[in-house]
């Protein structure tokens, strides 16, 4: 199993920058896939989820409206769109992946129930 995010960079303040999360060795329709955020001294955070199945997407609070995820099922890929980028959003990014039934709308945005990480890829917002 492995998951590779890119898609990463620098942008300004307001800018838009959209995430890949490339997925081989497990399928996007029995799987969720989480995208995960740590900023420099900060733990590592979830931002947004899309679930396996109907694909519904779920958005921590300070990403609502802002941030889009999407699903091609044709290439195995998750998408994270992410729209008027502020500073406070700069950080590494990652993708993850959790069997349905591992997690709960209370534990969906905590570390511990995903199997399986990508590496980060890096995304800086300038002010």
């Amino acid at each position: 199993v492995q998951l590779q995010a890119s898609g990463g960079g620098l942008v300004h303040t307001g800018g838009s920058l959209r995430l890949s999360c490339v997925v081989s060795g497990l399928s996007l329709g029995t799987f969720a896939i989480g995208w995960f955020r740590q900023a420099p001294g900060k733990e590592r955070e979830g931002v947004s989820l899309i679930s396996s199945g109907d694909g519904g997407s779920y958005y921590e609070e300070s990403v609502k409206g802002r941030f889009t995820l999407s699903r091609d099922d044709a290439k195995n890929t998750v998408y994270l769109q992410m729209n008027s980028l502020k500073p406070e959003d700069t950080a590494v990014y990652y993708c993850a992946a959790v069997p349905p039934g591992y997690i709960t709308i209370h534990t969906m945005f905590t570390q511990s129930p995903y199997l399986c990480w990508g590496q980060g890829t890096q995304v800086t917002v300038s002010s």
